[in-house]
C-alpha cells in the first residue's frame, strides 16, 4: 500500500500522540471525502450549465452557495456568455446579499459595492479559447475556483462549501476576472482565510448568544441589518486571537509566504 507523509505542527503532533487517535483510518476517510468532492466538481465543470441540478450535483454546497452559483449561472445567460466566468461567480455572491462571505469582505477592508462598481467595468467571462461552441460550461477559471473553494473547505474541517469558501476560492484562483478584482481591492489569501475563521468563531457563539435570548423562531435564518452589525463586531472582536495564533504557528513551521 502506498505511502504519504503527513506533516503536522508540533503541538498538534504532541496531542496526537498523547491521545493515541488512528491517524491512519483518520486521514484515509478525510482524504476520501475530499476526493469525492472534487470529483463532483470536475465532472459538474465539464458538463451542460444546469441550475436546477445544482443540488444533486453539489450536495456538499450550501443552499445560499447553490443560490450564488444559479445567480451566476443567469447573469451568465443574461450576458449571452458560452460560459460562467467567475466574474459571474462573484456576481452571484453578491447578488444573494446575505451569505456569510459579504460579512467577511468589510473585515478586511472591501466593501461589496465597490466590487460591484469595479464588475460593472469588467467583461464577466473569463478568457478561456476551449469554450467556445458547445454547451454552457463553467469556464476553465471558474471551475477552478469552485474546486480551490472544496480544498479551502476541507482545509477548516468542514463538511460543506459555503460562500465564505467560495470567497476563498476565487481569490486563491490565478486568472480569473473575480480574483483580479478581489486582489486589487486587497483581498490577500492568508488574511481572507484568517477573517473567514473569525467569523465562524464570532457566528457561532453570537448564533448561541441569540438561542439564550429570544426564541429559535424569532431568531430565523436571515442576517437583518441587527444581526450584520452583531456579526461584524464578533469578526473584529474573534479575529485578532485567532491572527496571533496562526502567526505563531506560522513562525515555528517557518511559512512566510503566502499559501
Amino acid at each position: 500500500m502506498p505511502k504519504i507523509n503527513v506533516y503536522l505542527p508540533d503541538e498538534l503532533a504532541e496531542a496526537v500522540r498523547e491521545t493515541g487517535v488512528p491517524v491512519s483510518a483518520i486521514c484515509q476517510r478525510a482524504l476520501e471525502q475530499a476526493v469525492r468532492r472534487v470529483t463532483a466538481i470536475r465532472e459538474t465543470a465539464v458538463a451542460d450549465v444546469d441550475g436546477d441540478e445544482l443540488a444533486t450535483r453539489l450536495p456538499n454546497f450550501t443552499a445560499r452557495a447553490r443560490t450564488a452559483l444559479q445567480l451566476g449561472i443567469e447573469r451568465a445567460r443574461a450576458d449571452g456568455s458560452p460560459t460562467v466566468g467567475t466574474g459571474h461567480v462573484l456576481h452571484g455572491m453578491l447578488t444573494e446579499g446575505a451569505n456569510l462571505a459579504l460579512q467577511v469582505l468589510p473585515a478586511i477592508g472591501i466593501e461589496s459595492a465597490r466590487i460591484s462598481r469595479d464588475l460593472a467595468h469588467e467583461t464577466l467571462t473569463d478568457e478561456d479559447p476551449a469554450a467556445e461552441g458547445g454547451p454552457q460550461r463553467f469556464s476553465g477559471p471558474a471551475a477552478g475556483a469552485l474546486e480551490l473553494a472544496v480544498t479551502e473547505a476541507t482545509a477548516y474541517g468542514h463538511n460543506y462549501v459555503g460562500c465564505e469558501h467560495l470567497l476563498l476560492g476565487l481569490i486563491a484562483e490565478p486568472d480569473g476576472v473575480a480574483g483580479r478584482v478581489l486582489r486589487t481591492l486587497g483581498g490577500e489569501l492568508r488574511l481572507t482565510r484568517r477573517a473567514v475563521a473569525a467569523a465562524l468563531a464570532g457566528f457561532v457563539h453570537l448564533r448561541a448568544q441569540m438561542a439564550q435570548s429570544q426564541p429559535v423562531s424569532q431568531a430565523g435564518p436571515a442576517a437583518g441589518p441587527e444581526l450584520t452589525a452583531l456579526l461584524g463586531a464578533a469578526i473584529r472582536r474573534e479575529l485578532q486571537p485567532v491572527v496571533e495564533r496562526i502567526e505563531r504557528l506560522e513562525q515555528r513551521a517557518g511559512v512566510t509566504t503566502d499559501g
